[in-house]
């Protein structure tokens, strides 16, 4: 993932999570605000109390994943903050993947004419 779709400091993150809309699920939440660069950035949030470095890299990897494929079909020029939530670390990728989905589209970051 290049640098530049990547939401990496940390004041932008607090004026995401500020000011921006959140959508809640039982494997992660979704922050999201538009942007004024007409990309769409991700930045992607594991706390260590999900547990150590092998399991948040590979909830971090799952969900920069399901980011890749879902991009052509989301809405661009948004910033988006994916928040694992403890169920991200057991549930299966076809389950996380059905989980984004749907906040996706509860966030109305979901184009309809592409489904």
């Amino acid at each position: 993932m290049k640098a530049e779709k990547t939401v990496k400091e940390n004041y932008e993150f607090r004026r995401i999570y500020r000011k921006g809309k959140s959508v809640v699920s039982p494997y992660l939440v979704l922050y999201c605000q538009r942007n004024r660069e007409g990309k769409t950035r991700l930045g992607i949030t594991v706390s260590t109390k999900l547990g150590k470095a092998v399991v948040r890299n590979r909830v971090r990897r799952r969900l920069r994943e399901l980011w890749r494929l879902h991009l052509p079909m989301m809405e661009s020029g948004w910033d988006v903050i994916l928040v694992a939530r403890g169920r991200a670390v057991r549930a299966s990728y076809q389950k996380l993947e059905k989980e984004y989905c749907r906040v996706l589209k509860e966030a109305s970051l979901w184009l309809e004419e592409r489904e």
